[in-house]
């Protein structure tokens, strides 16, 4: 699959798991980046991410309705959590994202990228 491929589909999941969460999603990155810092420019990786507002009950939406629908979706789950965050990390043909959900009063964050290719 190529990086422009791989791009729009890992937006598109992203945008639809941020609306599980509910409106109101702003990205917070978009755009190419160098997966090697000793030769900028030949291999690069797309990197997208959103945040929202704590909304409703993200923990639960996490659970009950994210996880089902992106491994039945064949997207492979681990979870990552710490005392501060509930973490989701899902990767699926060579792009991988993490859903971030504050344990208390915080937001849920999602950010994600492509693996490195060589630019087209």
């Amino acid at each position: 699959m190529t990086l422009p491929l791989l791009a729009h589909e890992l937006t598109a999941v992203i945008d639809g798991v941020a609306a599980t969460f509910g409106p109101g999603a702003v990205p917070t990155v978009d755009g190419e980046l160098d997966c090697d810092p000793a030769r900028p420019g030949t291999l690069v990786c797309w990197q997208y991410g959103v945040r929202l507002d704590h909304r409703g009950d993200a923990e639960h939406q996490l659970a009950e309705s994210v996880l089902p629908s992106l491994e039945a979706a064949g997207w492979s789950a681990h979870d990552r959590s710490t005392p501060r965050e509930l973490i989701a990390r899902f990767n699926r043909d060579g792009a991988d994202f993490t859903v971030h959900v504050a344990r208390s009063g915080g937001g849920v964050a999602i950010i994600g990228s492509t693996r490195c290719v060589v630019p087209a």
